[in-house]
């Protein structure tokens, strides 16, 4: 059946078989019927509109509230009908619904939705007429338990109005935990369940009650489960070969062909082009056809036109390839045709128990191992983490910026149209990489959200994962059946799960590598007890300010350090954290904090290293200072050695050694931060 509403009432008999509160309420058809209810049930009451095709009732007058005696009763009435019949003549009215009004409380929204990603998702935050503009709601991936509710309330930026706000008296939070989580229950076990909020739930000193609820309901088929393919595939053998054939080797330097088989002759393993065409391109001889050539092939890179790429596939399962890198477009991302020729190509990978990354993807790089499978003329270095993108061309910007940068990766993974193998299955690979430190996503679709979420949640308990997700400009769906429709738009969903599982979220590409250098480098702080060594004043202020902006604790020093740093520094030192060396400190002053803070160690957990060019500092000596430093302590060690041209070498002495620096002191407090707040989620 297509989508339908429930009535107000049948809303409250589902509410009420999950014991979750509802008003007194009734359905009446006449006046006469409507003063005989309001009169048993006491006023004051609550008279509202019973039509399926109306959604908002009170966009048509169809909500009148305060109603105290029978003549107020009857006008209502007609105002109601009225109403509806001038602004909705075509709705079908089937009576109207008088329920007892309910004394003021703290009113909020409980809502969810069936995500085409993640499933089932629920919602909770302030509720009322202004629930769009505050927009103050957090979400949730269900199923969730009795902790996560909690953390949940918690989030909201008005918390405090439910635990007491000045001199009002806390409500009745574990009431509100218990239908959280009975309206989970209901969300989850109903599986026609596609949308619905309850708006208000109020909420007292004692008690609760959800006073107006939509539930639509479809018998359309939820989230579309990914067949699971039976079939072994072990991505840290798999993205080892030691042989690689290029399908579409070109001797036309415009060709894709041609540049991905020029960027493999670095690779240490072997290397065979294949066309019909030619007898040998760079130097290397040519293979008229997979099966022609007479040595085992672990991967093959797919460059020819899309339409023949099935035949390929085909020839590479005959000849025993477990892995295709099909960098051909022409699939899905075409159209319907497209789709058509994508499902015969894995149709037939199917049938050998090929793999295929892509199709219509950049390819692969893998530093370490000497393989750039892709058509980017630039091989990144070597590093320590892996970038999976669904973007082809955030990939070569990234690597681009990456060169002159000094920064290395693990693996570079363009998953195109994840026809087959996706970012879960290359995030099983980086969870086992040892050249991984940190995982980096960007993320256009998660085609299985549950599945993302169980695998992340692992690997993240491991190694950090780092996402950019596009499209924070969506304003939900373009026709909302609920409040919940516009707060809980896609992105916000991504959002949520990210948080779940253990994702840390970035809003640019900048803020996602200083995050993954920084976890790479220090893995997440112990807490969010910092001490700042600064040679300026100025900074050393600005670092206060950003650290109560970011939730990091700035450290009282002790005595015992106070005393050790009294007997041996400048007299004019700060005498506090932050710790001013003031501005004729070399290397050897920070040298010296630095010994007695690694004595102390067990009083701190984060330290912000603060420098700018004077005469008097050499920045390869400190640099390598603060190298020992952060060797000595097993602590997360902030670099932020400022200035231009004269500390390029210092910096380059911290990244030589994993160690991050931040040219902007704010950026060092907000990276931390954030992996703060991920780590006390």
């Amino acid at each position: 059946m297509p989508k339908r509403m429930l009535s107000e009432s049948e809303g409250y008999d589902l509410l009420k078989k999950y014991g979750i509160p509802v008003p007194e309420h009734r359905i009446v058809e006449s006046k006469d019927e409507a003063i005989r209810t309001a009169n048993e049930m006491g006023f004051p009451v609550v008279m509202k509109i019973v039509s399926p095709q109306i959604i908002h009732k009170s966009d048509v007058g169809g909500v009148i509230v305060g109603i105290r005696n029978e003549s107020e009763v009857e006008k209502a009435f007609d105002r109601i009908i009225s109403g509806v019949r001038e602004k909705y003549p075509k709705a079908e009215v089937k009576g109207i619904i008088v329920e007892k009004q309910l004394h003021p409380g703290l009113e909020l929204i409980i809502g969810g939705k069936r995500d085409p990603s993640f499933g089932k998702i629920i919602s909770f935050g302030i509720g009322g007429k202004l629930v769009e503009l505050l927009r103050d709601v957090v979400l949730r991936v269900l199923p969730i338990d009795t902790n996560e509710i909690r953390r949940m309330i918690k989030e909201i930026k008005a918390y405090s109005l439910i635990k007491g706000y000045r001199d009002e008296l806390p409500k009745d939070e574990e009431e509100l935990v218990k239908i959280i989580g009975a309206i989970s229950k209901l969300l989850y076990e109903n599986s026609s369940l596609v949308e619905f909020d309850i708006n208000p739930v109020i909420l007292y000193e004692n008690g609760a009650c959800a006073v107006d609820a939509r539930f639509i309901v479809s018998d359309e088929p939820g989230v579309s489960k990914e067949e699971k393919r039976e079939i072994v595939f072990s991505p840290e053998v798999a993205l080892s070969p030691e042989s690689i054939a290029v399908v579409g080797a070109s001797s036309n330097p415009n060709k894709v062909g041609y540049a991905v088989l020029r960027n493999l002759l670095s690779f240490p393993g072997k290397v065979y082009p294949v066309n019909p065409n030619r007898k040998e391109i760079l130097g290397l001889s040519v293979y008229p056809s997979l099966t022609s050539i007479p040595h085992k092939v672990d991967l093959v890179v797919v460059t020819v036109p899309g339409e023949i790429v099935p035949d390929i596939i085909d020839e590479a399962g005959k000849k025993d390839i477990k892995l295709a890198v099909v960098i051909s477009a022409g699939f899905r991302e075409t159209g319907e045709k497209g789709k058509v020729l994508e499902d015969k190509m894995i149709e037939t990978a199917q049938k050998y128990n090929l793999r295929i990354v892509g199709p219509n993807c950049l390819g692969i790089m893998l530093p370490h191992k000497g393989i750039n499978a892709t058509f980017d003329p630039i091989s990144p270095r070597a590093g320590h983490m892996a970038f999976i993108s669904q973007s082809g061309a955030i990939i070569t910007t990234v690597i681009d910026w990456s060169i002159p940068e000094e920064v290395g990766f693990s693996a570079v993974i363009s998953v195109g149209n994840q026809a087959d193998l996706g970012f879960v299955d290359f995030l099983k690979f980086a969870e086992v990489d040892k050249e991984t430190k940190a995982i980096i996503l960007y993320i256009e679709e998660i085609k299985n959200g549950r599945e993302f979420m169980r695998v992340v949640k692992k690997v993240s308990e491991k190694k950090p994962i780092i996402a950019l997700k596009s499209g924070s400009s969506e304003k939900g769906q373009k026709a909302a059946s609920s409040h919940t429709g516009s707060l809980a738009g896609s992105y916000e969903v991504y959002m949520a799960a990210f948080k779940q599982s253990g994702v840390i979220a970035s809003h640019s590409l900048k803020e996602a590598f200083q995050l993954a250098e920084l976890l790479a480098s220090e893995g997440y702080p112990k807490g969010n007890r910092a001490v700042v060594i600064s040679n300026a004043g100025g900074f050393a202020v600005l670092a206060s300010d950003y650290a109560k902006e970011h939730r990091i604790e700035l450290i009282e020093l002790s005595k015992d350090i106070l005393d050790e740093f009294n007997s041996h520094l400048p007299g004019d030192w700060s005498h506090e954290n932050p710790i001013d060396l003031i501005g004729d400190a070399g290397a050897d002053r920070y040298a010296y904090v630095f010994d007695v803070m690694r004595r102390h160690q067990d009083k701190w957990d984060i330290a912000f290293v603060i420098s700018v060019p004077t005469a008097v500092l050499d920045p390869n000596q400190l640099a390598k200072e603060i190298l020992r430093f952060s060797k000595n302590t097993h602590k997360m060690i902030a670099g932020c050695m400022l200035g231009g041209e004269s500390v390029k070498s210092g910096v380059r002495i911290l990244r030589n050694a994993r160690i991050p620096n931040f040219s902007e002191l704010e950026d060092a407090f907000k990276i931390v931060g954030k992996t703060l707040n991920t780590t006390s989620g």
